[in-house]
């Protein structure tokens, strides 16, 4: 059959309508589980926008084998729309990204948030680099050790088999005496199952989300750092869509985040009430160990430093000065 030529000419028009319609697969991804501080932000960003016509799913514990590290990769890849990534796994991208690990840098959630708006423009730019548009950021609550055995000491700590989120945490606890490895989330199950882990860096949120107490019952409050989680899509999709739909994305990016900042506030109360009804031991580090921290702490401060340049040593300047 012969179609009419106002179809024809049409046709070009149609076949890009399936671009302008790529909202129906949006999918944001994250590694971490649908309990964890990420895993509320990507679900409830995926209800916000599926509410306002752009139709999305949040898909939680990495799927697909799906890391931090490997965010931007991922998008290029056209695997997800959107990502959540813990941001110092995005070192290797931009130093900046290892800002909010820092060690001892942050002390509060005031501080975490004071530190995310000093930082934002050059998320932002970095990102943009890469084809990504910044959509919400997520704190984390305060960093700590989960361990087989309570960790106090300087001595306790020396030999641990450590796992670590950032090349930071593994330099600062190699310098106190641990052996200590960068692992995304995802791979830390396998680990402590096989016993070749014998403690982990993350906060009380983290490790309630894995249930890491099936073998790690004891957590020090390190108070180690406020670290930063990102989200963000892929530029070429948020083009595609139309400019309301669009607007619509933005804009629940921007209620996640509003929505994150204040869910933490309370978090750390609630993670260990979570804890202890799972029998988890909470603990203090010692006087000597709190300073054996962060002397570790401190080469690989500098080191940060010169890498990031003027940019990263502005940050540090404007949040010392505030």
């Amino acid at each position: 059959m012969t179609l009419p030529r106002r179809l024809l000419l049409a046709a070009p028009a149609l076949a890009a309508l399936p671009a302008r319609a790529q909202a129906a697969g949006w999918t944001v991804a994250t590694e971490y589980p649908a309990t964890s501080i990420p895993g509320e932000g990507v679900t409830h960003f995926a209800a916000i926008a599926t509410a306002r016509g752009v139709p999305v799913t949040a898909a939680t514990d990495g799927p697909g084998g799906y890391r931090s590290a490997a965010a931007l990769t991922a998008l290029a890849e056209g695997r997800f729309a959107a990502v959540d990534a813990f941001a110092g796994a995005l070192n290797a991208v931009d130093p900046l990204f290892l800002l909010s690990s820092l060690p001892f840098l942050t002390a509060s959630h005031a501080d975490a948030a004071r530190l995310r708006d000093l930082a934002r423009p050059h998320y932002v730019a970095a990102l943009g680099k890469h084809g990504a548009t910044l959509l919400w950021t997520t704190p984390w609550p305060p960093s700590g050790l989960w361990t087989r055995q309570p960790v106090r000491t300087p001595a306790d700590l020396r030999g641990l088999r450590v796992r670590t989120y950032d090349a930071t945490g593994t330099e600062v606890l190699r310098a106190a005496g641990a052996i200590a490895e960068v692992l995304s989330f995802g791979e830390v199950d396998a680990r402590l199952e096989a016993g070749t882990l014998d403690a982990v860096l993350s906060s009380g949120d983290g490790g309630a989300g894995r249930r890491l107490w099936r073998w790690l019952p004891n957590f020090t409050e390190l108070n180690y750092a406020w670290p930063v989680s990102l989200a963000f899509a892929s530029g070429a999709r948020l083009a595609a869509l139309a400019p309301a739909q669009r607007e619509a994305v933005l804009q629940a990016g921007a209620e996640t985040e509003a929505r994150q900042w204040q869910a933490i506030i309370g978090r750390l109360e609630a993670n260990h009430r979570v804890m202890r009804e799972n029998q988890v031991g909470i603990h203090r580090p010692d006087a000597a160990l709190q300073v054996a921290l962060r002397d570790a702490s401190k080469a690989s401060t500098e080191a940060w430093k010169a890498r990031a340049g003027e940019a990263g040593r502005s940050i540090l300047a404007a949040f010392a000065a505030a």
